[in-house]
């Protein structure tokens, strides 16, 4: 019985100091690794906000500390040290004071991946490759590094002109399909009984906006007789003079407007459009 009891004794206090005693995370640690050192502690009455240290942290020679976490819980308190060692052997930690508690007698292990009884020297000269199709991954590496710079080079000496080319119609060309969009929802709009002024403000003025990006010229302030005086080189642009003088007309004249007459003014702009977008692909 009394060697029973003893066992029992001995099995707990193991357990006990099993479950007190500090220990690595990983378990096994090398020169660089990081790794945290745990050292559990007894509960507390009431759980605590936790203590995070990484400033002021101590110092050593051959430890460089990242941070301290202090936690009480009640139902078990720990100290978790994080750390990375530059050195292999036994080392201890400096004293850590944390809310006027002390923490001393903390060690650790840290091991060599070299072993310091074998000669550290170079190792001999690799065996050649002897995979098949190694000198085809080669050179085709080679040849594709070679067909990257080529075409660095080509692109910096060409190519930016010509994505400035593509860049410039591909605007045009959306340039055109929101003023087309426009032309066609207008239409709608007179189907659905909208106000005939406000479609004709809003003609007016998308087809001013779309002419001003189209030509580079501020057409929103522009009259319909300052079209017709446009140069030889924007000879495109000069009917729509006659365009702009039918819409004021019946945007300012101040009577009813028919639908009839929006619907002629949207046909003549669907033509204008057209032969825009065909001299300049021309």
């Amino acid at each position: 019985m009394k060697i029973f009891l003893g066992l029992l004794f001995l099995l707990i206090y193991n357990v006990s100091f099993a479950q007190s005693a500090p220990y690595l995370v990983p378990r096994v640690i090398y020169v660089g690794d990081p790794a945290a050192l745990v050292l559990p502690l007894q509960a507390t009455e009431q759980n605590y906000p936790d203590i995070i240290i990484t400033e002021n942290l101590p110092l050593n020679d051959n430890i460089d500390f990242h941070r301290i976490v202090y936690e009480r819980r009640v139902t078990g308190s720990r100290l978790v040290i994080e750390f990375t060692a530059f050195s292999p052997g036994i080392h201890e930690f400096p004293a850590i004071e944390i809310t006027g508690e002390s923490f001393t007698g903390l060690s650790i292990t840290v091991n060599s991946i070299l072993d310091g009884r074998t000669d550290r020297s170079f190792s001999g000269t690799a065996s050649t490759l002897a995979m098949p199709g190694t000198a085809l991954m080669l050179y085709g590496t080679i040849a594709i590094i070679v067909f990257i710079i080529l075409l660095s080079i080509w692109f910096f000496a060409k190519g930016r002109l010509i994505l400035k080319k593509l860049l410039e119609k591909w605007n045009r060309k959306r340039l055109f399909t929101i003023i087309r969009n426009t032309e066609k929802r207008l239409r709608k709009s007179i189907i659905k009984g909208t106000n005939n002024r406000i479609i004709l403000d809003k003609l007016s003025d998308e087809t001013r906006n779309f002419l001003t990006v189209l030509s580079g010229n501020n057409c929103r302030s522009m009259t319909a007789s300052e079209f017709e005086l446009l140069s030889d080189s924007q000879e495109e642009l000069k009917g729509f003079g006659d365009f702009f003088r039918s819409c004021d007309g019946f945007r300012f004249s101040g009577v009813n407007i028919n639908s009839r007459d929006i619907i002629k003014l949207l046909d003549d702009l669907k033509v204008f459009i057209n032969e825009l977008n065909i001299r300049g692909k021309e």
